[in-house]
């Protein structure tokens, strides 16, 4: 069995669409990245390659390459996943913890966990989302920033 720890944080800005789990959610501002941003699946990403001991996302994918600019995350996780399966591992089970004050993402979740099962080829209930707030305390208490913390089992 190997484990691994993703964590990842973006500022939110207006005049970006806000993604979460690969999929677009209504909100009036977005997260500022390189890519589009989406925390959840960076953290899922960086979980992975830390289980299989291959570095983190900056090193795949560089914000320094003009190549990797505006990026869906979902083709990054994607990518990652190739390491899976010629690892000749399994994810046995994903859990993600969204740090949000808003939006709610509790209407989302399931689409988000369908979504991520479907790159990670595994079924939804091997996928936990759950989200919290930073209890209005600093940078994401004060609706400036969103993270995300992913832990993955894979065997």
């Amino acid at each position: 069995m190997k484990i691994g720890l993703g964590y990842d944080i973006h500022r939110l800005v207006k005049g970006k669409k806000l993604f979460l789990g690969g999929i677009e959610i209504p909100f009036k501002k977005g997260l500022l990245a390189h890519s589009d941003g989406d925390v959840i699946l960076h953290a899922v990403s960086d979980a992975i390659l830390g289980a299989l001991g291959k570095g983190d996302i900056g090193e795949h994918f560089p914000n320094t390459n003009k190549i990797f600019k505006g990026i869906k995350s979902s083709l990054i996780l994607a990518k990652v996943f190739d390491f899976v399966k010629t690892s000749g591992l399994k994810i046995s089970n994903l859990d993600v913890t969204l740090i949000a004050q808003e939006p709610k993402i509790s209407l989302y979740k399931n689409k988000m966990k369908k979504n991520i099962s479907g790159i990670l080829k595994v079924t939804p209930d091997k996928i936990n989302i759950k989200a919290t707030t930073n209890e209005n305390i600093g940078l994401i208490g004060k609706g400036k920033a969103i993270a995300a913390l992913a832990v993955v089992l894979l065997n």
